[in-house]
């Protein structure tokens, strides 16, 4: 199982790396887009990583890959300046899944 990110900052991308994590940079719709299929076409990837600031940029996108493919899970996570996500970002997630 790999876990893979997408990211839209450069010193993101450095610390995963540190991990053992790879991934790439970009900050285009069309280069996010690009990134995710690659990523859903390798089922070696299990996990992928996204910057909030990319979900915002494609948020249609990344919810039909959650509700409709069961592979890869995607974690939104905060790049270095922090979250831009209020404290209750995971029950609007939840609502929002759930329809409420």
């Amino acid at each position: 199982m790999k876990t893979f990110l997408i990211s839209d900052n450069i010193d993101t991308l450095t610390g995963m790396r540190l991990a053992g994590i790879k991934g790439v940079v970009v900050h285009e719709k069309n280069e996010i887009l690009e990134a995710f299929e690659s990523v859903i076409n390798d089922k070696e990837i299990q996990i992928v990583l996204i910057t909030e600031k990319l979900v915002d940029i494609i948020p249609d996108y990344i919810m039909n890959i959650r509700l409709n493919i069961k592979y890869p899970l995607i974690v939104e996570i905060p790049d270095r300046h922090g979250t831009s996500r209020g404290s209750n970002s995971v029950m609007k997630y939840i609502e929002e899944s759930i329809g409420l």
